[in-house]
C-alpha cells in the first residue's frame, strides 16, 4: 500500500482529501499545519505528498524546500487557491511535481494522483509484483491499468488489489472479512456497503455486462467468487 501525506489546514478540505485517497486504496496521513507536516514526513515516510501552500506556522513553500533537502525525488503536489502565475512558477522551481488549483473536482484530483502513483511504482527498485491474468484481462499493477486487447482500463490501487486477491484464489468463495483484511488491512475495516460499492464499480470496468457478471460472482450470504473459466 502506498502512503500519502496530506498537509492542509482547512479541516473539511483535509478530511475530504483523505477520504478520497483512502477510497482509492492509499494509506493517508494528515497534518493541519506546516510544522506538523514536517514532523509527520520524517515519522511516516510517505511515498508522496499533497501540500497546501497557505498554512500556519510553516507555509507550503518552506515545507517543500525542507522536504526536498531530505528527499530529492519524492513527488510533491501543491494544493492551492492562489492563482497567480508567479506562485505556480515558484512552486515548480522549489521542486513540486504538480500544482492543483482549488476548488478542484474529485475526478481531476484522482487522475493527478494516479499519474504520480504510476511514476512512483515504476521507480521503485523492487517494482510491483508482475502482471497477472484476470478473466480475459491482463492486469498491469505498475501502470494501475488492465488491458483487453487494444482496450485500456484505468484502475485504482484498491481495484488492483481486489483483482489480485480474486486471481490468487480462483473458484473460492471469499467472505467479507477475508477481502477486507487482504485489500484494506486489519486496521481499516470499512462497512459491508463499502465493499459492495467497490465490487459494483469494479464490475462496471471489467465485466462485459455488469448486471450479469461472468468473472466476479456473488455468493449470497457468503461473499464473492472469481470464476476464471466462465468466459470460455
Amino acid at each position: 500500500m502506498m502512503r500519502v501525506l496530506v498537509a492542509e489546514d482547512d479541516p473539511n478540505m483535509r478530511r475530504g482529501i483523505v477520504e478520497v485517497l483512502e477510497g482509492e486504496g492509499y494509506d493517508a496521513v494528515a497534518a493541519a499545519d506546516g510544522e506538523e507536516a514536517l514532523a509527520m514526513f520524517e515519522r511516516a515516510r510517505p511515498d508522496f505528498v499533497c501540500l497546501d501552500i497557505m498554512m500556519p506556522k510553516v507555509d507550503g513553500y518552506e515545507v517543500c524546500r525542507r522536504i526536498r533537502a531530505l528527499d530529492a525525488v519524492i513527488p510533491i503536489v501543491f494544493l492551492s487557491a492562489k492563482s497567480e502565475e508567479i506562485d505556480k512558477v515558484l512552486g515548480l522551481e522549489l521542486g513540486a511535481d504538480d500544482y492543483v488549483m482549488k476548488p478542484f473536482g474529485v475526478k481531476e484530483f484522482v487522475a493527478r494522483v494516479r499519474a504520480i502513483s504510476r511514476r512512483c511504482l515504476a521507480a521503485r527498485p523492487e517494482r510491483s509484483r508482475s502482471t497477472f491474468a484476470f478473466g480475459d484481462l491482463e492486469v498491469v499493477p505498475d501502470e494501475l491499468r488492465a488491458r483487453r486487447g487494444a482496450e485500456v482500463i484505468d484502475l485504482s490501487l484498491r481495484e488492483v488489489e481486489l483483482l489480485r486477491c480474486f486471481a490468487e484464489h480462483p473458484d473460492r468463495v471469499l467472505d467479507r472479512d477475508f477481502l477486507f483484511s487482504k485489500c484494506w488491512g486489519v486496521e481499516h475495516y470499512p462497512n459491508s456497503r463499502t465493499l459492495d460499492q467497490h465490487v459494483s464499480k469494479l464490475r462496471k470496468k471489467v465485466e462485459g455486462d455488469p448486471k450479469a457478471p461472468r468473472w466476479i460472482t456473488t455468493v449470497h450470504g457468503a461473499g464473492y467468487r472469481y470464476v476464471p473459466g466462465s468466459g470460455s
